[in-house]
């Protein structure tokens, strides 16, 4: 796990050192922890669990989000992975307004930004995107987000020049007593170099999550224990082109427990 050591757990470690190092830069922070249990993954063994630590956080000049996957496949093995992996995403962004003090707003843009992510996993999988981004005043919604960045993908299966557009998003339904949260992403890769032999194809992967407020339901505080389910649904995973030879659409349903500190 060196490149995400070094990359993506060095970014949050000096991100946690901000309130020592210049007290008012961080506003405010979050951490949690995701338990998933899924069946018929595609590309990768069928039956998978998951442990995902997240943190995100909006600061003096942006936010930045972070999260970083372990995979167990369920007693399956990957022919190139083993039994278990890990992956994970580094994304800071830095808020023009917030830099310049000055607003950048119009329409439905609050404020407007650069993305930048870079992803890593096991084996032969690196990426770096940047790009615009876009905070969006969208009625009902908590937030909602929209990154349109320029992906290059490193490795064998080279994908320059290629665009990448993702949305974020959160919205709360009050039930009863308790919320229900329904929170997510999609990244969608629009294009791809036809002419290059072995290329990272265009891909959709939507990934939101339906999670009822467990801790504030049963009085132990609000925003602190969820459980619900994830869906993922991915159309040519890993920019892996589908074919009669190898499915590579991915529709699957994942219990979930997640718990925020």
């Amino acid at each position: 796990m060196k490149g995400i050591t070094t990359s993506l757990l060095l970014g949050s470690s000096l991100l946690a050192t901000l309130p020592a190092a210049a007290g008012d830069l961080l506003l405010w922070h979050t951490n949690s922890l995701t338990y998933l249990y899924g069946k018929d993954f595609q590309v990768n063994p069928a039956i998978q669990q998951t442990v995902t630590f997240e943190h995100a956080n909006k600061w003096k000049y942006g936010d930045t989000f972070l999260f970083i996957d372990k995979i167990f496949y369920n007693g399956g093995t990957d022919r190139n992975k083993g039994n278990n992996t890990y992956y994970g995403e580094f994304s800071p962004r830095l808020s023009f307004g917030k830099i310049f003090d000055r607003k950048f707003e119009f329409g439905p843009i609050k404020d407007v930004l650069l993305a930048m992510t870079y992803e890593s996993g096991e084996g032969d999988n690196e990426a770096y995107l940047i790009g615009p981004g876009f905070d969006l005043a969208i009625p009902g919604f908590n937030y909602f987000t929209l990154n349109i960045m320029q992906r290059n993908t490193e490795g064998s299966r080279p994908g320059d020049r290629v665009w990448q557009i993702t949305p974020t998003f959160s919205y709360t339904i009050p039930v009863g007593k308790s919320d229900v949260l329904i929170d997510g992403y999609m990244d969608w890769v629009v294009d791809n170099d036809q002419s290059r032999r072995g290329t990272y194809h265009a891909n959709l992967q939507f990934n939101p999550q339906v999670k009822y407020d467990l801790g504030k339901a049963l009085n132990l505080g609000a925003k602190q224990l969820y459980v619900g389910i994830e869906y993922s649904y991915w159309k040519d995973k890993y920019g892996i082109e589908n074919s009669g030879k190898l499915d590579t659409n991915q529709s699957v349903t994942s219990a979930l427990v997640k718990v925020h500190f």
